[in-house]
């Protein structure tokens, strides 16, 4: 017999394991404690605003009709609440500064959160698939920026702008890898081509990206909603190409201890460590253009599972340190997000133009990859979340973001490609863009 559906009121008594009234004694000791600035600024207090403030919130995110299906759930609708509240100045400036410098700032909270999901989301697959998916992801990014380009192009001459104009800027900020990946060296390289100050390109770079971002976030939602209509387009949302799960026997029957996963934390040091190491001493640029150490994460993450020297046991434990950051940390972060998202400077920029064309921009880079993606054999929709939107986005923040919508946040390795690895892509093309059409 199917277990019958919880009513609204019966989903409201419980959150995350604690009884309603248990949840809304500790928001008022996080609400009175704030006000009252007794709190130190340190990681339990993050912990407890975080905590407060995106659990009420992705409660009503899962159960809200509508909301819940064709929105983005739950971690949207703590992404939206918690911009709507630091809007309107209902967080103290102080915790709200420093819950975003937790996540995005100098702790790193964003940065460790990266790492387990990459090693969890990698080590998990069999080398086989592994060395498949990697090869054919590179031309479902280009594919999603020639869609970009093409639909951006379409879309501008309907208001006057020209090809060039376009590309410069509109496609290649929203396409370029986010803000710190692709806004901010854009920016420069604009600089020094053309002699104008670095900052006249980059306000208009950050308002097309910022609204882009947002299209971003609503198709995850709208993609993961399409692939419970057309399921052949997607998978089971851990994975962008069709696996064969007698492939990971091994892994299942894997004896854990929870010493292991003191293993699986060193590890996730030393590779990030490796990553730091090839980042800034050993191959810091490709090209020209500078690569984040979170692309050699992944490579270097991609050759331990490929060469198979971690032990089956270790790939398991990793796998459910992932999990644990998706289903716990990955709730509490996307407060930041939404304290670090804008809502004025977004509105300031909707003219009918910049919206349009963003939104076309979006939907090119979803065609474009999704094409691209089912001719080399990987699931059109997660191809399109990852190599479409995750190029489109604000990078890491924005990856985070837009793969919480689309329930798909075990697809974080690809998405950090995107941003990372597609990023550099799109610097070494502005280079020849602005050398030739400026």
């Amino acid at each position: 017999m199917s277990e019958k559906k919880k009513s609204f009121i019966d989903e409201l008594k419980e959150f995350h394991g604690l009884p309603w009234w248990l949840y809304l004694a500790i928001l008022a000791i996080a609400v009175i404690t704030m006000y009252l600035d007794v709190l130190n600024e340190d990681l339990m207090t993050f912990i407890l605003v975080a905590g407060a403030i995106s659990l009420g919130f992705y409660k009503l995110g899962e159960i809200l009709p509508i909301w819940n299906d064709y929105i983005g759930g739950g971690l949207l609708m703590v992404f939206f609440g918690t911009a709507v509240l630091q809007y309107l100045g209902v967080i103290p400036e102080k915790y709200g500064t420093l819950v975003n410098e937790m996540v995005n700032g100098d702790t790193g909270v964003l940065t460790v959160f990266i790492v387990f999901l990459i090693i969890g989301s990698i080590l998990a697959l069999d080398r086989q698939i592994l060395l498949k998916s990697f090869a054919g992801y590179i031309p479902s990014i280009l594919g999603g920026l020639v869609g970009a380009s093409l639909f951006g192009i379409a879309t501008g001459l309907l208001f006057g702008v020209d090809p060039a104009s376009m590309l410069i800027k509109y496609v290649l900020p929203i396409m370029g890898g986010g803000n710190g990946a692709g806004a901010v060296p854009l920016s420069q390289l604009y600089e020094q081509v053309t002699g104008d100050p670095a900052a006249s390109y980059y306000s208009f770079a950050i308002i097309v990206l910022t609204i882009a971002n947002l299209f971003c976030i609503v198709a995850g939602a709208l993609l993961n909603k399409l692939g419970t209509v057309k399921p052949e387009w997607t998978g089971d949302k851990t994975n962008i190409m069709p696996v064969d799960q007698n492939l990971i026997k091994e892994d299942v029957k894997a004896d854990v201890k929870m010493g292991d996963y003191a293993g699986v934390l060193l590890l996730g040091g030393a590779i990030y460590g490796v990553g730091r190491l090839i980042s800034k001493k050993i191959l810091p640029t490709i090209l020209g253009a500078s690569i984040h150490y979170f692309a050699y994460v992944i490579l270097f993450t991609v050759v331990l599972a490929a060469v198979g020297i971690i032990p089956a046991k270790m790939r398991v434990a990793a796998k459910h340190v992932q999990s644990f950051m998706t289903a716990v940390v990955g709730i509490m972060m996307m407060t930041a997000m939404g304290i670090d998202f804008d809502l004025g400077e977004l509105a300031a920029a909707m003219s009918p133009a910049n919206l349009l064309i963003a939104l076309m921009v979006v939907l090119g880079a979803i065609v474009g990859s999704a094409l691209v993606g089912k001719l080399v054999g990987f699931y059109p929709i997660d191809t399109a979340v990852t190599a479409g939107l995750c190029m489109a986005n604000r990078g890491g923040s924005g990856d985070i973001a837009v793969l919480g919508a689309a329930d798909r946040l075990e697809l974080i390795s690809y998405a950090q490609l995107s941003s990372r690895v597609g990023g550099g892509i799109v610097l070494i093309i502005a280079s020849f863009v602005f050398s030739f059409l400026l």
